[in-house]
């Protein structure tokens, strides 16, 4: 592990965090967790503490305790769509606005860092084909937002995983942000529906939903639909998912790390035939 930077993740049992942890631990990073409770025997990363670090001075002495003196980058929990490049409205607005003042308060502070901007996690977007309330894609009838033709972003969790321990170890990422658009997953709904439809062998009946009615449908659903629908609407209609890099502050995942061998949106799909 010599030459390798530690690495300490913070909430690493979620949904990412896990991801994170496990492709460190594969890249040969020295690895650590924070948690507030030990679920299971973790035997591989290095537990700095099953404590609740619920204060600043409780939170720096658990950093002390497992070695960490001096913060060398900071990757704020974003892992989503650029909540400096986006027209999202409520509730999702509200999220977007406070991580973009997060950034504000790291860059005034002048803390080293490298944001994450993943875009749209392939078990919220792509295992239902942003659908509200299933779990699979649909073989009858699917409700796409606009006119389906809006470049999205797609990413597994676990790739969101390995792209983040490669911007941990490339010193050209600092205070930058890295970007995931894959090619092979950038894509349209339309096309997304295509592909699955080619699978299964059969047409799905469309219904294209209007901005109007999506837009009344996220103010009458509850949490976590609403969330969700915002979600959607951003990338699928509002399009936060196409923008130019600037490259004197981003960095394009795909390009940087062409050795990445990640889970294309055709491959994901399989595993549902």
């Amino acid at each position: 592990m010599a030459g390798k930077d530690r690495i300490l993740v913070l909430g690493p049992t979620g949904a990412i965090g896990r991801h994170i942890v496990w492709a460190s631990v594969k890249a040969g990073n020295p690895t650590y967790v924070l948690v507030r409770d030990t679920p299971a025997n973790v035997n591989k990363p290095r537990l700095v503490t099953a404590a609740n670090p619920e204060t600043r001075d409780e939170l720096l002495q658990n950093f002390q305790n497992s070695g960490v003196f001096l913060i060398q980058r900071f990757f704020p929990s974003e892992f989503g769509l650029d909540v400096d490049r986006h027209d999202a409205v409520e509730p999702v607005r509200e999220v977007f606005e406070e991580k973009a003042k997060i950034r504000r308060v790291i860059e005034a502070e002048g803390v080293p860092y490298t944001y994450l901007c993943c875009h749209a996690f392939t078990g919220y977007f792509l295992r239902n084909l942003a659908q509200i309330d299933i779990t699979v894609p649909p073989r009858d009838k699917i409700f796409i937002q606009g006119d389906g033709n809006v470049k999205g972003a797609y990413v597994t969790e676990a790739d969101v995983g390995t792209y983040t321990v490669e911007a941990v170890n490339d010193p050209n990422t600092l205070n930058k942000a890295v970007h995931i658009r894959l090619p092979a997953n950038y894509l349209t709904l339309n096309e997304i529906v295509s592909l699955w439809e080619k699978k299964i062998g059969k047409s799905l009946e469309k219904i294209y939903v209007p901005e109007e009615k999506v837009l009344k449908d996220i103010q009458e659903l509850s949490f976590p639909n609403n969330y969700l629908l915002a979600l959607y609407h951003s990338q699928q209609i509002r399009g936060d998912a196409v923008y130019e890099i600037d490259p004197t502050r981003d960095v394009e995942a795909s390009e940087a790390y062409p050795h990445v061998k990640y889970t294309t949106v055709d491959e994901y799909l399989n595993q549902f035939l």
